[in-house]
């Protein structure tokens, strides 16, 4: 039996795990909708106390210097690695991943702790660097210093990456964390609380917590935490922002994406059937980045559509441990049941379904086909609000100039994707269209050196890459009168 799917104890605080003395919380298998743990959460006291643990382990951690914490980092990446069977079973399992997917996600971490080691050298490396100054009387040095303890609130999709893009660089600037996972995906984080206690790093610097609002209200709460960073739904994250702006506190919010991807006439239909799919139907469509918004110029319309549509059909869905299948059930029954009602509007509207709409008839685990509405209106919901499935809705245009319109005709701006052989182009529209991360002829392949984040709704602050690192230092500079 695996260990990770076989836990006791559901809290991780200062380098121990231990009971929680909150409400029991039920994680589920989304491909069978069994029961497949259930959790102790943590309650107020218990969040209370993992965060004066690690207020207390800050200024040793923070003192460390980054070479030694570098070393830390790589330990957390080695042991994310040796547990990488373990690991792809619990994705599997608790988020219904597909074993290819889930694959991705063990070596996104992997690759996250080894990036962040390097930037912790680095970052000491590069302190106290000098400042030249107009006047010689003087001499300025400037510092990039850790912000303290940190509030951390991840969510379900993908719990074992995004865990990483924050535990990763907060542990690399010297910062010290309290982390809430999902309450529906609650098994992957917890082994980071595995192997902090395995390589030996220090009692309450990092801190894990299960829960749900109640737990998550206290964390945010919290007046001793220093910053607090948040990935999530629009709606919660406004309320993480208004907990954070009683005290004037920092806050950073990854939060959602209703994302364009835009295919010229002049693409290969293969490549851009290729990249739809991928951009829609990867991780069932449960991706703030899912390019959910599909615009197509209209004189491609008659050779694409038709070729997505045969894709979709041909797309095999359902249960991650079934040979074949490219695409797993919804993650928990919440999301179920929204994305069933979106299928009720769509019929009681009448929108024109090119495939998908249905729930399966045998009614196996979460599952819901690759759904595409075509036509649809620009002041529709489903065009204009995250939905979080998988779901594709499809316009058209007519000219660069309508395609740079319609791509940034959103309340967010996360990532956008360009499909065509122009390459002068597709560079003139990455330079128009108002997102985080845009990608050229590519599916969504994420870096730990590039950025994640976007403009409008999708956010506040960056993660990954440098930006990743900064987000957990303040900046200080030193001046010194030489007489």
């Amino acid at each position: 039996m695996n260990p990770l799917l076989t836990r006791s104890q559901s809290l991780f605080i200062n380098g121990s795990f231990t009971d929680g003395h909150g409400e029991p919380w039920t994680a589920f298998d989304p491909s069978t909708r069994e029961p497949l743990a259930t959790l102790a959460t943590a309650s107020e006291g218990d969040t209370r106390d993992a965060v004066a643990h690690a207020v207390a382990a800050f200024p040793a951690w923070r003192d460390l210097g980054g070479i030694r914490r570098a070393v830390f980092l790589r330990k957390m990446a080695a042991g994310v690695q040796a547990r990488s069977e373990q690991l792809i079973e619990v994705q599997m399992r608790n988020n219904g991943k597909p074993r290819f997917e889930a694959e991705i996600d063990v070596g996104d971490a992997v690759a996250t702790f080894e990036y962040y080691a390097e930037m912790a050298e680095d970052l000491e490396r590069k302190q106290s660097t000098p400042v030249h100054l107009p006047d010689d009387h003087y001499s300025g040095r400037t510092r990039h210093e850790a912000v303290g303890a940190v509030g951390m609130i991840v969510p379900w999709n993908f719990p074992l990456v995004t865990s990483a893009w924050k535990i990763a660089p907060a542990l690399a600037a010297g910062c010290t964390i309290v982390i809430k996972t999902s309450e529906y995906t609650p098994l992957a984080e917890l082994v980071y609380g595995d192997i902090a206690a395995e390589i030996g790093l220090p009692a309450g610097v990092l801190n894990i917590l299960t829960g749900a609002a109640v737990t998550g209200m206290a964390l945010t709460s919290d007046k001793r935490l220093a910053k607090l960073s948040f990935t999530g739904s629009n709606a919660i994250g406004s309320r993480v922002m208004q907990a954070a702006s009683a005290r004037c506190q920092p806050v950073s919010l990854e939060l959602g994406g209703k994302s364009p991807i835009v295919v010229f006439d002049d693409a290969p239909i293969d490549s851009a059937v290729a990249q739809i799919v991928a951009g829609i139907f990867f991780n069932c469509g449960q991706m703030c980045s899912a390019t959910s918004r599909l615009i197509v110029q209209r004189s491609m319309r008659d050779r694409l559509m038709p070729a997505l549509v045969a894709r979709c059909q041909q797309l095999q869905y359902g249960s991650p441990f079934t040979e074949g299948v490219e695409m797993g059930p919804l993650s928990n029954q919440p999301q179920f049941t929204k994305i069933a009602g979106v299928f009720e509007q769509a019929k009681k509207e009448g929108l024109n379904c090119l495939v998908g709409g249905e729930l399966p008839a045998n009614g196996d685990g979460w599952c819901v086909p690759p759904t595409i509405y075509d036509d649809i209106a620009l002041d529709h919901p489903f065009w204009r609000e995250e939905l979080f499935g998988p779901i594709l809705v499809v316009t058209y245009f007519d000219d660069e100039a309508q395609a740079i319109e319609l791509a940034n005709d959103s309340d967010f701006g996360l990532v956008a994707t360009i499909v065509t052989a122009d390459m002068p182009r597709a560079e003139r529209l990455a330079d128009q269209i108002m997102s985080g991360h845009i990608w050229i002829n590519s599916p969504q392949v994420i870096f730990p050196q590039t950025l994640w984040g976007g403009f409008k709704g999708s956010g506040i602050g960056r993660e990954l890459g440098p930006w990743g690192l900064s987000a957990y230092l303040g900046v200080k500079h030193v001046s010194t009168f030489k007489g």
